[in-house]
């Protein structure tokens, strides 16, 4: 027998594995890093042989490009029209950590686009992560086949004849406000009031979305204070960001995940979500409980709430999950809160910089007579429909947005361009990954597109043949305008929108008169709610405090 020699150093042996252990994740760490790399650079240079290379501004950081310019500039709007007369009506701009994106202004460009959006242009993943973040995976943050079939089952809820059941649900909570703002004025003794109208319209938005959505009034109109009022209030008394919310929010372009960072504005956006959530799970189990006792299959078929009950079915054509139709209710909650309030306070301001305007508004309403029918709010009065559609034009609720290309594509340009080589190009390529911006408000109010006379409230143009001419008569929209979006992904509570503006807007003006609380100059600012809303300068929060008196 041999006998073997074994020679122990103690802790050799584990001090050896634990070396070998880390340079093996070292090494593996290492190689995933250079992947990382190597796909990045082909991804790099395949987007920059395969994308028209177009001129644009400079990048004024390293690290921002010029986002930070545009997140913190009053007017990106302006921004953007400056660099279109500048470079073109298709430019490029440097954004986040080296990334570029291109910003379509020209009219065929965007109709292009739109005509195929939601399966070549879908969200970008920053866009993604905050929506699902708000209101989960509805139709709002769907693409391509499932954002056709959850949007397919909401319609009928606004077809014409669904909304035309519901105006009365808009009279009733305008004229709510009308009796409130009556008893402060009874109890003035100079005959005028001054109301902050903007959360009076915030609430008229809820409580109607509420009734007529859910058949669930909120109460915000009588004074109660609902656990999802509170959470939607708090959004615009709070409108100031910090500067560490900015710096995360810009990256976040770049890595999504940072939008999950608890921040105080990331906070209020999960409790909005949990709170709607609760709210929504409440009324989904009442109204399923009072479905075969309240509600007739014709008029189920018809409401909101009915067609999702019956979407929820196995056997439902249009099935959609519960996580669904509950991302459905989140999404009319939000869209009823923010965007109607927002063009109805920014159409009160305007009235009450114009004096004029709003004169000529009443006169209209008042030799009607008695309260429109909905059919008669579409047909019958002209000035009315003027007045809204430019608010619509100078202040769409959501000012631009950006969309990722799931593909290659050949956008064409109504007229050339110069690329950054100096060539001249009726048509761009578009790389797979290529970030799309479309600033509407921008468009809404070029002038280029509109005329000289772009950036003025002028309602007149809405009421002659030749108001609209132009490239304005290119842009494929409603009315021509941007403000619902165009394509598969056209606003789908549009007509709800605008019936219901048309509602308020006329009890509101035939009743009162509107003015400027510190006189028609006073200066108004853009504060940050869930969405852009407008702020009298030096007031807190989005106070926009308007002197109101009653017509006599």
């Amino acid at each position: 027998m041999k006998a073997s020699l074994t020679i122990a150093i103690p802790g050799s042996s584990s001090s050896l594995w634990t070396t070998m252990r880390s340079v093996g994740a070292f090494n593996i760490a290492c190689s995933f890093a250079a992947l990382w790399t190597f796909v990045k650079v082909i991804r790099a240079l395949r987007w920059r042989l395969r994308t028209t290379q177009l001129r644009g501004p400079p990048r004024t950081s390293f690290i921002y490009g010029v986002s930070n310019d545009l997140a913190s500039s009053k007017d990106s709007a302006t921004m953007y029209e400056h660099w279109a007369q500048e470079y073109g009506a298709v430019y490029m701009i440097p954004s986040v950590l080296g990334k570029t994106r291109i910003v379509l202004s020209d009219p065929r460009a965007i109709a292009h686009f739109y005509a195929r959006e939601s399966w070549t242009y879908v969200q970008a993943p920053l866009s993604l992560a905050l929506i699902e973040n708000l209101v989960g995976r509805g139709v709002l943050w769907s693409q391509g086949e499932s954002h056709r079939r959850q949007r397919k089952a909401l319609t009928p809820a606004f077809s014409n004849a669904a909304i035309r059941t519901l105006t009365s649900v808009f009279y009733d909570s305008v004229y709510k406000v009308k009796s409130a703002w009556d008893t402060d004025l009874e109890s003035s003794k100079d005959g005028n009031v001054v109301i902050e109208v903007q959360n009076w319209m915030n609430h008229i938005s809820l409580d109607t979305i509420g009734i007529a959505g859910f058949s669930h009034d909120f109460g915000s109109l009588d004074g109660k204070h609902a656990s999802v009022t509170e959470v939607f209030d708090t959004f615009g008394k709070n409108p100031q960001v910090s500067a560490l919310n900015d710096f995360l929010f810009l990256l976040a372009s770049a890595f999504p995940i940072l939008v999950k960072i608890p921040t105080k504005r990331a906070k209020l956006r999960t409790k909005l979500n949990v709170t709607m959530g609760e709210i929504c799970n409440d009324l989904l189990l009442r109204s399923r409980r009072e479905k075969d006792v309240n509600m007739k299959e014709a008029e189920e078929e018809k409401s909101i709430i009915g067609l999702l009950i019956k979407a929820e079915g196995q056997e439902a054509e249009l099935h959609m999950s519960e996580e669904e139709v509950m991302a459905q209710m989140r999404v009319l909650l939000v869209a009823g809160y923010e965007t109607t309030s927002i063009s109805l306070t920014w159409a009160l301001i305007e009235l009450s910089r114009h004096p004029d305007v709003q004169t000529r508004l009443r006169e209209e309403l008042l030799a009607f007579g008695p309260d429109p029918t909905y059919d008669q709010l579409k047909a019958n009065l002209p000035y009315l429909d003027a007045v809204v559609h430019e608010i619509l034009r100078l202040h769409p609720a959501v000012p631009e947005f950006t969309r990722r290309a799931r593909e290659d594509d050949v956008i064409p340009l109504s007229e050339p361009v110069c690329t950054k080589s100096g060539k001249m190009t009726d048509s761009i390529s578009i790389a797979k990954g290529s970030l799309i911006v479309i600033s509407m408000r921008a468009i809404n109010r070029s002038l280029a597109i509109w005329g000289p006379d772009a950036k003025e409230f002028k309602p007149d143009r809405w009421l002659t043949e030749d108001g609209i001419s132009g490239k304005a008569k290119e842009v494929q929209g409603h009315r021509h305008l941007l403000t619902f979006v165009d394509g598969p992904r056209t606003c789908l509570g549009k007509d709800f929108a605008i019936a219901e503006f048309k509602v308020v807007l006329s009890v509101l003006v035939k009743n009162f008169v509107f003015e400027m609380r510190d006189g028609p100059d006073t200066e108004v600012e853009i504060a940050r709610g869930l969405l852009p809303r407008p702020r009298v300068v030096g007031e807190d929060s989005i106070g926009v405090p308007l002197r109101v008196r009653r017509y006599e």
